[in-house]
């Protein structure tokens, strides 16, 4: 009896759960450092790799790719981590035909299609390079009914100092606002990117978080940072440039002392529900915010953390002068594709929307028995035998449509949900 209240109890949990649903995404920004062109470090691919299957973003946001061979390559690396990602469109910069190596750096975004799918893509061109305009839905139950985009924006700002180039960036973000007064002023917008700014009092920048108020789209900075970052070592925890020291890497040197890198959000996505940014998840991947890294390469031990390991700090030491920068967002809708695992190695193939054949993959290793689909009582409805198969179908369309969870012999703590459906 004691068993079957708490098998009641762990139920309702779980559908109060999924009635207050809340679904997180990982988003990553990254300065590749001219890949795959730039080859000063053999085989940067598998720090890349490396630094990939630690944090595995649900959207892969990068600039200085250089060609759709480089954006292929980083593809099967990203599918063997997670084979649901996919790619946007690969397309060569517009904005700067005729000067000089510009159409060699690139923007791209990779997101997970269990999650995501791209509605469109756009080039926003300017006067040196464009930006990308990625528009993600989120697929979610209430997709077709009430669909969430996010409007998401990849950037590479000129570069360097000096008021020349100040002004140049400035112009560069001028033709993005111009653009983005023409979306809905109540749009999710990320904007993810190399800035090249020195400092929050650049006039790029000020456009950016629109100081006047002028704006369609009011860029926040997520982390709180804003401030005058360079060679400062009171914003030593955003500081994303640069990771070497030495020379005969490629890219930049000078150590650890300058704010480049950025994942900014329209200031709404602070407070929507439906897509908004999770407090306190904006980090610079790598920084350890130890007070001895100003000015060091970043796999010294004077970076060393808790957080971040030497393994970490030696892969993006090698694979790029840049840190990448993390964020999560979160949604009160919930997922209608997902990757559902049971920690005993078990998932549903496809979509957890079933309407007739319900397929099942187990692990090798799995050793599972039996397995128990529940409806959101709790009740037992059925009992499926696993006679050592690595896959299984059941046809569930007898069904009621509702939320169903799988549970097995071994574990009831991570039950699989999947929904009927006609």
């Amino acid at each position: 009896m004691k068993k079957n209240i708490c098998l009641v109890i762990l139920f309702c949990f779980f559908t109060y759960s999924s009635l207050q649903a809340q679904e997180r995404f990982k988003l990553m920004f990254y300065n590749l450092l001219n890949f795959p062109l730039e080859d000063a470090v053999p085989n940067r691919l598998q720090y890349l790799e490396l630094i990939l299957s630690d944090y595995q973003p649900d959207l892969f946001m990068v600039c200085e790719l250089n060609n759709e061979s480089g954006a292929d390559t980083i593809l099967n690396s990203l599918q063997f981590i997670n084979p649901n990602i996919e790619r946007a469109v690969f397309e060569f910069n517009t904005s700067d035909d005729n000067g000089s190596n510009q159409n060699d750096l690139q923007n791209l975004i990779y997101f997970d299609s269990s999650k995501f799918s791209l509605d469109n893509q756009i080039i926003v061109t300017s006067i040196f390079r464009d930006f990308n305009h990625y528009r993600m839905k989120i697929n979610s139950i209430e997709s077709d009914t009430n669909p969430i985009f996010i409007d998401i924006i990849v950037c590479h700002l000129k570069a360097s100092s000096g008021i020349t180039n100040q002004n140049l960036r400035l112009e560069m973000v001028e033709d993005l606002v111009a653009y983005l007064d023409t979306l809905p002023s109540n749009s999710n917008v990320v904007l993810a990117g190399d800035l090249n700014v020195y400092t929050d009092s650049e006039p790029a920048f000020q456009e950016l978080i629109d100081s006047e108020n002028n704006n369609n789209i009011d860029f926040i900075d997520p982390a709180n940072r804003i401030g005058s970052w360079h060679t400062n070592s009171n914003y030593l925890d955003v500081m994303t440039q640069s990771t070497r020291t030495q020379t005969g890497f490629g890219g930049a040197t000078g150590g650890f002392d300058d704010r480049f890198d950025f994942i900014m959000t329209s200031e709404n996505m602070l407070t929507n529900p439906e897509i908004m940014y999770v407090e306190n998840t904006y980090k610079v991947y790598g920084n350890n915010n130890n007070p001895s890294c100003y000015n060091q390469a970043i796999n010294s031990s004077d970076c060393a953390g808790a957080e971040y390991s030497t393994s970490i700090r030696n892969a993006l030491h090698d694979f790029s002068d840049h840190l990448p920068v993390t964020l999560e967002l979160e949604t009160n809708q919930s997922l209608s594709l997902e990757s559902f695992e049971l920690s005993d190695n078990i998932s549903i193939v496809g979509s957890n929307l079933i309407s007739d054949i319900l397929k099942l993959k187990l692990h090798p290793s799995s050793q599972i028995e039996t397995l128990s689909i529940r409806n959101h009582l709790g009740q037992l409805i059925k009992t499926l035998s696993v006679k050592n198969s690595l896959y299984l179908e059941e046809n569930v369309s007898s069904l009621s449509n509702g939320l169903y969870y799988i549970t097995t012999n071994k574990n009831i703590a991570s039950p699989i949900k999947f929904i009927k459906v006609n």
